[in-house]
């Protein structure tokens, strides 16, 4: 089991996730504008490291 692969599924799941949390919240005009400026911006930056890990970790067998 690659446990850096796991870990970058794990976090692109959680960005994604943020995203879509944070999008709501626009769309409703619910929470504060800096709660969801946060929030967005610690979701693309999980969404972008999950990424990063899962196509630059190399298959070992």
């Amino acid at each position: 089991m690659n446990l850096k692969r796991t870990f970058g599924a794990i976090l692109t799941v959680l960005g994604i996730i943020g995203l879509i949390y944070a999008g709501i919240g626009v769309i409703n005009h619910s929470g504060q504008v800096t709660t969801l400026i946060v929030v967005a911006i610690i979701a693309i930056l999980f969404f972008f490291t999950g990424i990063s890990l899962v196509r630059n970790t190399k298959d070992e067998a």
